[in-house]
């Protein structure tokens, strides 16, 4: 019988110790392989997010309502001041009424995008005149003729209704510039995440953060006149703004991804998921594309134009329709995005680049 030498033995490393183990351990030990704690913890990360997302688009949509709609009543101090009061104070306050000095400057309002709605009444006539601007959202027009005609019934009078500014042939029911919005801030944060995901979600110094920003603003610009060119000449949608909308949608662009960066820098790859959380989960129910804010419940009401998307959604609609008045604030909510953004990140790659001093690897490129 051949001995067996010692070259024959088995090294620890050889032997197969799951064999002695319970096939309970080695199934326990099998799931922790494939499924560490971290990635458990961002599964549970996901599922959050995906019940916000329902609970934000139905809690945002299920029953819109309107909510003190801006409308200019005009005609006779004595009938133009009580018929005002009374849409002011009708029940769960639907409308919010003022009285204008005459019909040239309240259509001014309406045209510039302040008043929603201007009730005209006539009392020598038999019907009074509503003036209305779909182009600021169909369904919040379609809420104010609604409202004014129950009143206009109760008085046992007829109401003549006209669209003063209505949406362009190609832009159904006022919908492309929220839509626009959608894929300029989707862009924004998707080439902020595709960077973080290849090169390191957190800048290892700001010069590398400065990069990224910088690359980004290239991307921004382009994103911005494609945006703009495809809603405009090539859809013929939302027609002769290409530049302001361009400048716009280039801003919006890199406020998102600003954003982005700013999350991932403090939170790394988590910060794509908080990035998710207030550009898709709150910022796109809030926005006012299917319903105006002053149709939605009040709290995607209140955060509406606080966010880069109901600010952008507002801004193209008043760049487009109306003139381009009050489109100042909305811009610089996305200004101020954007600039906080920019600081965050920044700050953020410096703190990281302090922490790793000394190492060798810190200025290389990423």
């Amino acid at each position: 019988m051949r001995r067996r030498n010692e070259d024959d033995s088995e090294s620890p490393e050889d032997v197969d110790t799951t064999a002695d183990r319970p096939s309970s351990g080695r199934f326990a030990g099998e799931i922790r392989d494939a499924v560490s704690g971290r990635t458990f913890l961002l599964i549970v990360g996901v599922l959050l997010l995906q019940l916000g997302f329902i609970l934000s688009y139905v809690g945002a949509f299920h029953q819109p309502a309107p909510h003190r709609i801006a409308v200019t009543v005009v005609g006779p101090a004595p009938a133009a001041e009580p018929m005002a009061d009374r849409l002011d104070d009708l029940p769960e306050e639907p409308l919010r009424a003022r009285t204008g000095v005459d019909l040239s400057s309240a259509r001014q309002l309406l045209t510039e995008g302040a008043t929603s709605a201007v009730f005209v009444l006539e009392p020598a006539s038999s019907a009074d005149r509503l003036l209305l601007a779909t182009a600021g959202g169909s369904a919040k027009a379609e809420a104010v003729e609604r409202i004014v005609g129950q009143v206009q019934r109760e008085r046992q009078r007829s109401l003549s209704v006209r669209d003063v500014v209505p949406a362009q042939p190609g832009d159904s029911r006022g919908l492309t510039g929220f839509y626009l919005v959608v894929g300029w801030t989707v862009g924004g944060y998707l080439v902020a995440s595709l960077l973080g995901v290849s090169r390191g979600a957190r800048p290892a110094n700001p010069t590398r953060a400065s990069i990224r920003l910088a690359a980004v603003v290239l991307y921004a610009v382009v994103s911005g006149l494609g945006g703009a060119l495809v809603v405009g000449p090539w859809l013929e949608a939302l027609t002769g703004h290409v530049v302001p909308l361009w400048w716009l949608g280039a801003l919006l662009v890199f406020a998102a991804a600003a954003v982005t960066m700013a999350f991932q820098a403090l939170f790394g790859v988590l910060g794509i998921g908080l990035t998710v959380l207030l550009f898709v989960v709150l910022g796109n129910p809030s926005a006012g594309g299917a319903y105006a804010p002053e149709m939605l419940p009040a709290f995607w009401r209140a955060i509406s134009g606080a966010l880069p998307n109901g600010a952008g959604t507002e801004a193209v609609r008043h760049i487009v329709y109306f003139g381009s008045h009050h489109v100042t604030g909305d811009v610089l909510v996305i200004a101020a995005y954007a600039l906080g953004g920019v600081v965050v990140a920044l700050l953020g790659a410096l703190l990281r680049a302090r922490r790793e001093d000394g190492d060798p690897s810190a200025g290389a490129f990423y």
